[in-house]
């Protein structure tokens, strides 16, 4: 592949997912990256990311948490917080195409493996949530509530992801999500 080809960015994604797959993640270098991204550089590959962590985070937290927040604030003026988040859990889940589960699931399994992925991808939670929260007051709802609401959904959205991730998964991470949504939304009334 030349340097030149469209689609750098997600060409590194899969180079890193590929390599930390095979040979681990604290084994393998941003210059092995860029290799089997296409016969990249090191220097364009710190065009795109700041570390070899963040090559599996920076763009999808960006893009997930405007998604969230612009659906949020499209919701309709009478929607319930849990209602406006649904909207912004529907954005954001229905650009998780049945094509992404494999990836999902490798990605997965690739964050499981290793402590400093798991901590950045605890951030990503948090900044997702915050996305809400913030969205969410925006609209006028009170900050306990949002940040209730915020925990919720996006709760929900990842213990959906985990249920879609698996490659015989059948539903849609947006029909996951919404049944999350709903069991944790039920399980808050038994609380008493």
């Amino acid at each position: 592949m030349a340097r030149w080809e469209p689609n750098t960015r997600e060409r590194l994604v899969r180079a890193a997912l590929d390599l930390f797959s095979e040979q681990g993640y604290d084994a393998t270098t941003v210059s092995e990256i860029a290799e089997r991204a296409g016969g990249l550089t090191k220097m364009t590959f710190f065009r795109y990311f700041p570390d070899k962590r963040e090559v599996l985070f920076a763009a999808g937290q960006e893009i997930h948490s405007r998604l969230l927040a612009d659906a949020i604030a499209a919701a309709p003026g009478p929607a319930t917080p849990l209602q406006a988040v649904a909207a912004g859990l529907d954005a954001l889940t229905g650009t998780f195409t049945d094509d992404r589960r494999e990836l999902a699931a490798r990605l997965r399994a690739v964050i499981a493996a290793n402590a400093e992925l798991r901590e950045r991808a605890t951030f990503k939670k948090a900044g997702l949530t915050e996305a809400v929260r913030e969205a969410l007051a925006k609209r006028g709802v009170p900050e306990l509530t949002a940040s209730l609401a915020a925990e919720l959904g996006i709760g929900a959205y990842y213990r959906a992801f985990e249920q879609w991730a698996d490659p015989a998964g059948q539903q849609t991470l947006t029909e996951l999500t919404r049944q999350a949504l709903e069991q944790l939304r039920a399980a808050t009334a038994t609380l008493g």
